[in-house]
């Protein structure tokens, strides 16, 4: 497959002021400043193919967010090479620019929010050069997709997070860009609208063939999105590879949710760690290459109404890396 992002030794330091406590310090702060060098980012290497989903996680200060301002040319890398469709990101071409996104969740909308949500598409319109017909087209889809239309006529500062968030996300995709960077996009929205948000971009992604990196803090989106995680930590790659053999490689258990049809005296140990019991049910840990078997084992000796079986939740495995990682 083709790669349309390829990051390779990647580097990015900054030079941030110190000076220790007191007003002596501050007098003397202002004639001779001193500094020390901080590293964002430190040796990242990945490729990411046409069409693919990634999520791209990390703790906060991870550097992930400096890793998308410099994959859409906002920051200039200290050194390494990084590619996007070809181009260097940080000399900011026009034909570069018309073919990728970034979409922050903290901030949706960049354009001034006296305008409407029409005007700021009209303008997204001439800005980027997209042909009357393409536009019409874009703008068709996206208002029914993204339920837009009853915020066409309303300014963008009268609208809620979780409405400047589709109408931010729509700004992006006016004129169909082939590489999306989206940092945080539920960062703030309620349950209904990171939902249709999901729903939006996975619909997205596979009807455009559009090439994403994802970064979030809310599990619910990584898994609902991306086959294949990148996960750093301090500036540097950690892992990179599937997300289920990541939870089979750090979590090798799975959790069984059993209910009975009536109380009736169980040996749970046999079967299990019990994780939870709640009355009516109880939640084991098995060892995952025992859960088929042990599953067989309660339905035939217990009365079992619901049974359910689940990797744990993405957020314990990822607590598990970093705690490995830190060690």
């Amino acid at each position: 497959m083709t790669t349309l992002v390829s990051v390779h030794g990647l580097e990015m330091t900054y030079r941030a002021p110190v000076r220790p406590e007191g007003l002596r310090a501050a007098f003397r702060a202002l004639v001779h400043r001193e500094y020390r060098h901080i590293a964002a980012v430190a040796d990242m290497s990945f490729d990411i193919a046409a069409g693919e989903v990634v999520g791209f996680l990390g703790p906060n200060g991870a550097g992930k967010t400096t890793t998308l301002k410099i994959l859409s040319g906002i920051l200039h890398p200290t050194s390494g090479d990084v590619r996007v469709l070809g181009f260097l990101p940080s000399r900011r071409r026009h034909e570069f620019l018309t073919q990728i996104a970034l979409v922050r969740g903290s901030q949706p909308i960049g354009l001034p929010t006296e305008l409407t949500v029409l005007d700021s598409f009209r303008y997204q319109q001439l800005l980027y050069g997209v042909r009357a017909a393409d536009y019409q087209a874009s703008i068709a889809e996206l208002t029914e997709m993204l339920e837009l239309q009853p915020l066409l006529d309303r300014q963008v500062r009268a609208l809620s997070l979780g409405e400047r968030m589709r109408a931010g996300l729509a700004l992006a995709l006016l004129y169909r860009p082939r590489v999306l960077f989206l940092d945080e996009p539920t960062l703030g929205l309620d349950v209904t609208a990171a939902i249709a948000l999901r729903r939006f971009v996975a619909a997205y992604a596979a009807r455009t063939g559009a090439t994403v990196l994802l970064t979030s803090h809310y599990m619910a989106d990584v898994q609902s999105l991306c086959r294949r995680v990148v996960l750093i930590d301090h500036g540097r790659l950690r892992y990179d590879g599937g997300l289920d053999a990541l939870a089979a490689d750090l979590a090798p258990y799975k959790l069984l949710r059993i209910a009975l049809a009536d109380p009736v005296p169980v040996s749970w140990e046999d079967f299990g760690t019990v994780e939870e019991s709640d009355g009516g049910s109880v939640t084991l840990r098995v060892r995952r290459d025992d859960a088929a078997a042990v599953t067989g084992r309660l339905l035939t000796q217990l009365p079992v109404v619901d049974l359910s079986v689940t990797d744990p939740p993405l957020e314990t495995v990822l607590d598990r890396f970093y705690r490995a990682e830190a060690k």
